[in-house]
């Protein structure tokens, strides 16, 4: 199972790209891939080739649009089938014993 933390905006249209970025949560969001939106990224969950998949088809969104792209991707891949997009965040509240703070 593959967790991936990834940013993709153009950096020619100026100090707002929130249209763009809109864009791309509607892509990700009609995949049917599971995915969290952050403030500064959107993390996918699902096999390789899933994950590789939609963030292939969010470049091909913006490429007719942009003349250039900026494109952060940060992996963890895990073996197995097991959900981590929550379980990570439960596992150190565990080890806390508490809530933690967080969006």
């Amino acid at each position: 199972m593959v967790l991936a933390e990834f940013s993709m905006y153009p950096t020619d249209k100026g100090e707002s790209v929130s249209h763009y970025v809109a864009q791309l949560i509607d892509h990700i969001d009609k995949s049917g891939i599971t995915y969290k939106l952050t403030p500064m990224g959107t993390i996918l969950e699902g096999s390789w080739e899933e994950v590789f998949g939609v963030i292939g088809e969010c470049f091909k969104i913006l490429e007719p649009q942009c003349n250039r792209i900026t494109t952060i991707i940060k992996v963890d891949y895990r073996k197995g089938t097991e959900s981590r997009m929550t379980s990570k965040v439960e596992k150190v509240k565990t080890i806390l014993q508490r809530e933690i703070v967080h969006a």
